[in-house]
């Protein structure tokens, strides 16, 4: 392997790394829509139905950031198109 082969993982993996970090995001996004949740079925109990399924929703669109992340962590990992 040469330099720039090497120079090309290297900077692959950097960029999996910086991808992965986005999951961040969405784990804090989504443990404060659960709380605010459960603190809202706490104030008003009747309207759990439309509580939990707007927060688990809105948690499901969340999680797709994370998602987007994981792919193309897992893309710069394992496809090395210039190699």
């Amino acid at each position: 392997m040469d330099f720039n082969e090497n120079f090309i993982y290297g900077c692959s993996a950097i960029g999996a790394g910086l991808a992965v970090i986005a999951g961040i995001g969405p784990g804090v996004g989504q443990g404060i829509a659960a709380g605010h949740g459960a603190s809202a079925v706490g104030r008003n109990p009747g309207a759990k139905g439309d509580i939990m399924s707007t927060m688990l929703l809105g948690q499901a669109v969340a999680e797709t950031t994370g998602l987007y992340g994981l792919l193309v962590a897992m893309l710069l990992m394992f496809v090395k198109p210039f190699v």
